[in-house]
């Protein structure tokens, strides 16, 4: 478990959205092999894509940011998501932060940039109790977060 004891950088919201890109892309590829080698069989109906991609997404965010705070976007921009303590995120933390980035995108965002204010948090950001920050100090516009 990571606990920061200083203040703690929060990630640029263009960060985030490249972030999600090489999250959507990776798993996108994936996704689309798998359910091309099961529609082959004749296992797949077209109806079932929105639902089957946003599961494998929800799956894939709970699975990587339970395990080490970092989905494989995040890490190659040094983003991690964390407590507002600076503590690793709980499992029902990142059920909940997974689900608004898997099916309530959008709004999720919409929300965030309108009630979060300098947090620089997306709705289910805020109901998880989570924070996402850079890990390394390399930039000049950096906002913190004071620990409480």
């Amino acid at each position: 478990m990571i606990v920061y004891t200083n203040d703690l950088t929060l990630a640029k919201w263009k960060d985030r959205l490249f972030a999600w890109i090489i999250d959507f892309v990776i798993v996108s590829i994936g996704i689309a092999i798998l359910v091309g080698a099961i529609h082959s069989m004749g296992f797949f109906m077209e109806s079932e894509w929105y639902v089957t991609t946003s599961v494998v997404f929800f799956l894939y965010w709970i699975i990587l940011e339970y395990s080490s705070g970092q989905s494989l976007g995040k890490r190659v921009l040094h983003l991690r998501t964390v407590k507002h303590d600076g503590t690793n995120p709980s499992l029902l933390d990142c059920i909940i932060n997974s689900f608004g980035k898997a099916f309530l995108l959008p709004l999720d965002v919409l929300l965030g940039l309108i009630f979060t204010d300098k947090k620089r948090q997306r709705i289910f950001n805020r109901l998880s109790n989570t924070i996402v920050i850079k890990v390394t100090e390399d930039d000049d516009e950096q906002v913190t977060y004071k620990l409480d």
